[in-house]
Order: C-alpha cells, then structure tokens, then sequence
C-alpha cells in the first residue's frame, strides 16, 4: 500500500540527547538550523509530533518564512501544512499552542482516546485506529484520506524510535550539536530496540552554523510499504540493465538481490560475461550459494518483470527465484509481449507466496535501454 514519505528530523547532543532535565527547553541549535528547519516545514504536506512533545515544548510548528508560505499558496497548498499528533490515550490540552496556531489538525488516536480526545473540544479531527495505535493504518490514512505525500516527523524519542522499529522512515535528517547532556535522566532520541535493517547509508553531510546535518537513509528493503530503500536499490538495477551489450533479440534487465539487513549479496545484468543469453536474475543468484540463508528473507531487485517462460534456457527466472527461496521481489516494468506472449512472472511468483512490489515510477528508466524493441 502507498504512503508518505516519512521525513524524520531531530537534533541531538554529542552524546546523544535530545534536551536536558532543567525547566526549559534546552536549544540545541541555532538560527540558521532554525531557517533550514522552516525550510523543511514548507516542504512537506505535515508535520507529525507526539502527544509527549506537546506537553513538554508547547510547539507551534509553523512555517515561519512569509515568502515560503506565499510560495506554498501560489503552489496550490495550504499556507501552512497539516499538523498532526499521536496520543493513545487522547489526553492532550486543548489550551496547548498546537490547536490555536497554523492551519488543520489532526489527532490518530485508540477507541478510548478518540472519546476522551472529543469530550474536552480539541480544534482538531480525531482519528481512532482501534484498541491500538497503528503506525502502518495511520500512514495510509494520511496518503489515501489527506493526500499526505511528504511527512515529516518532529519528535519525540518515542516516535521516532517506533517509526525506525517499524522500518517504516524513508529518511533521518539529525543534527549534531557541540555539546554534551551528561545527566542519564535526560531525554534520549533513540530508546532500545531491536531495529529493522543495518546501517544507514549517509546521503548528505554539511555544517549548519555551529552544528552539522547528516541525512540518513534506509538500505533494509522495504515490507509492506515501499521503502526508500526499496527505491535506491531498484535504480541500482536499471543503471545496470543500460551497462548491458546490446541486442535485437533480448531485453537489457539488471537485477541486484539484498539481505534483510541491507547488504547486497550480488548484482547481475543480461548477457553478462561470456554467456551471451544469461538473464539478470540467473546471473545475480548464481554468485550466491545454494542454501545461503540470508535468501529466505532478501529481496530480488529486477528492472523488468522476472520471466515465466523463455527458450534459451529450461528455467526461467520466477523459477529460479522460488528455488532460491526468496519471498520479496519488486521490479519496475511488466514484461511485453515482444517475444513471449502472455508472459506473467509476477502472477507465478504471487501464486507461490511470493511478494511482488512494481514501482512503475522507475518504468521510464527499466525501458530506457530497450526502447529500440518496443517500436
């Protein structure tokens, strides 16, 4: 199912905290990260805090740059985002800054905490997910029901650290300050874990004033969302399906095959080496062992549909993959009827089990390199 993408930003000591444990605000940051961090609001379509940062901060969450929000009106977008908040309880002030400042509000909620979120007049919709939070419904609602295709997430901890559980960010934007906290009862940014996925791959890195930004994201492929991951690994197998040699009688596919974890366990592409008919997938699975456990949870990055039939070899590559035992394949491009008709590698991957994700945003790129067969 589609969903924003999920922008997480915070600031942080050197060892890690996110404020002190004195009655105010400990400000980690300085104007020009203020300014970058407008920036950032007036590009999103929300902005998401806990019920915790509200009693805590009391925040705003504004746009505060009148030419950027000049800019999002002469765009067609509200003047400021939607501002939206999380409470399993619904115990939230309705006095609190969050309510009386900007333009719409929305709060996702339990059964239990819409009814009390309701009682007290919050100037918000309230949105109950059921007995529990959802993080997975909650993101649907926002891009289906609000049209929310960029949120970005300001805190707190909490938050984020469920977001990152979950594998449901698509990017970490953390700031860090030259400072140091010290008192083990300060707030941290992340709580314990476990964690889905590796490491991080860093995207960006820059001085801010006096601090740094680095921006993170994702390489774990995604699950029941698409991920930022799931994106940069599928533009992986597109740029090597244009390294392919050329042909008049074969499509150029590449294909990269990544653990749960984010580690590429092999990349391949057509016609790759001295085999003049090898396809992307039967070239990438081959550099793995048989058996390797790590497949029974990797994910198949194909730039075309992986093939249900095919005469230059008894195997196609949908059978390969189920052999191989891996569960998760996405792919850009549904394969034509150039020379097999009737083709359906996705529907005998599904009929195994098999997860089939198409991101048909990376079509235009997967066909790039065999626009000379498709007339």
């Amino acid at each position: 199912m589609p969903h924003p993408y999920v922008l997480l930003s915070a600031a942080v000591s050197l060892d890690g905290y996110l404020d002190d444990t004195g009655p105010d605000r400990l400000l980690l940051s300085g104007p020009a990260d203020f300014d970058r961090v407008d920036e950032v609001r007036a590009s999103v379509d929300a902005i998401l805090v806990g019920a915790g940062t509200i009693r805590a901060d009391n925040p705003r969450l504004l746009v505060n740059s009148a030419e950027r929000r000049a800019a999002r009106v002469a765009a067609g977008k509200p003047e400021y985002p939607l501002k939206v908040t999380v409470s399993g309880s619904g115990d939230l002030d309705p006095a609190a800054n969050f309510w009386h400042t900007g333009g719409e509000k929305i709060v996702y909620t339990t059964e239990k905490g819409a009814a009390r979120a309701r009682a007290v007049g919050l100037a918000a919709d309230v949105v109950p997910l059921g007995a529990e939070l959802d993080w997975p419904r909650l993101l649907e609602h926002l891009y289906d029901v609000r049209g929310v295709r960029r949120l970005m997430v300001e805190g707190g901890g909490q938050i984020h650290t469920q977001l990152l559980r979950q594998g449901l960010a698509d990017e970490l934007q953390l700031v860090l300050a030259p400072l140091f906290v010290g008192d083990p009862d300060a707030p941290r940014l992340f709580g314990p874990g476990p964690y889905q996925g590796g490491r991080l791959r860093l995207v960006e890195t820059r001085p801010v004033g006096d601090v740094v930004l680095m921006r993170y994201e994702p390489t774990a492929p995604g699950g029941r969302f698409p991920s930022a991951a799931d994106h940069h690994w599928l533009a992986l197998a597109c740029e090597l399906a244009a390294a392919c040699p050329p042909s008049s009688t074969a499509f150029s596919v590449g294909a990269v095959v990544v653990a749960a974890d984010g580690t590429e366990l092999a990349r391949g592409h057509s016609r790759e080496g001295d085999d003049p008919v090898v396809h992307a997938e039967e070239a990438a699975l081959a550099k793995i062992a048989p058996g390797d456990p790590r497949l029974a949870a990797a994910t198949v990055y194909s730039s075309l549909e992986p093939c249900a039939r095919r005469a230059s070899r008894p195997a196609p590559c949908a059978r390969l993959i189920l052999e191989a035992g891996v569960r998760r394949v996405v792919t850009a491009w549904r394969e034509p009827d150039t020379f097999v008709a009737g083709a359906d590698g996705s529907g005998v991957l599904v009929a195994e089990g098999v997860e089939v994700v198409v991101l048909p945003e990376f079509e235009g790129r997967a066909q790039a390199p065999n626009l000379h067969l498709l007339g």
